[in-house]
């Protein structure tokens, strides 16, 4: 695997691509939980509500590792390791949820 295909440059900045090994339903699912998370750290930012921030950027990071663009780099892991972390990250954010 090469370079391009673990990173992507955008601007000066290097981001990591999401694990291509995922289930196309699972990304989906994992995408719209990364755009709720997203707006609602936008929505919690308006009302000038701390906790909700707290809240919805853990549901960005929950995302963000279910996509495998954050914690340990995919391409380290194993296929069922990697496909784990993406389900597990899509059961927590209905735990978020209920925490407020």
């Amino acid at each position: 695997m090469t370079d391009a295909e673990r990173w992507m440059v955008i601007g000066a900045r290097r981001w990591r691509r999401t694990d291509p090994s995922l289930p196309t339903e699972l990304v989906d699912a994992l995408k719209s939980h990364l755009g709720r998370g997203r707006s609602g750290v936008r929505s919690a930012k308006l009302r000038d509500d701390e906790g909700g921030v707290v809240m919805a950027r853990r549901r960005v990071d929950l995302a963000k590792h279910g996509l495998g663009e954050r914690g340990p780099a995919w391409w380290d892991d194993d296929g069922a390791a990697r496909l784990r972390r993406a389900h597990e990250a899509l059961t927590k954010p209905a735990d978020l949820d209920g925490e407020r």
